[in-house]
């Protein structure tokens, strides 16, 4: 049996790669004339099933606190656009790591991110509680 801290990892995992397909196919669809903007407000609106799916399919085999799984989830995204993302999709359109770590819309997400699981994870472990 695989390990709960490997499995919110590989969770975690599965999650980004949700969110960068959420983000990256949305260019492909031009609505607004900005489409970094465009991208972004997809990437908020997706992330909210994304992590609720990797809340859920982690909850459904083990268990750890929402705060921690939450923890691990970001940590895990992070360190995936630091590895991959920023390197792959950022710097090859001209962006960069300080231009793609210091926008604040970054950190929004990282904390819509970070709630969501937090609080999909206490009701799926309060809704096992009462039943």
């Amino acid at each position: 049996m695989i390990s709960k801290s490997l499995f919110s990892i590989v969770c975690g995992m599965f999650v980004w790669i949700l969110g960068v397909s959420f983000y990256l196919l949305s260019f492909y669809v031009p609505i607004l004339d900005n489409p970094e903007l465009q991208s972004n407000v997809v990437l908020v609106l997706g992330i909210v099933p994304s992590a609720c799916l990797g809340t859920y399919l982690f909850y459904k085999k083990s268990y750890i606190k929402p705060s921690a799984l939450g923890l691990t989830f970001v940590i895990v995204a992070t360190l995936l656009d630091v590895i991959i993302t920023v390197p792959v999709f950022i710097i090859p359109n001209g962006g960069s790591y300080s231009e793609f770590f210091g926008d604040p819309m970054f950190y929004t997400i990282v904390v819509e991110f970070y709630f969501i699981v937090f609080y999909f994870g206490n009701h799926l472990n309060n809704k096992k509680i009462k039943a």
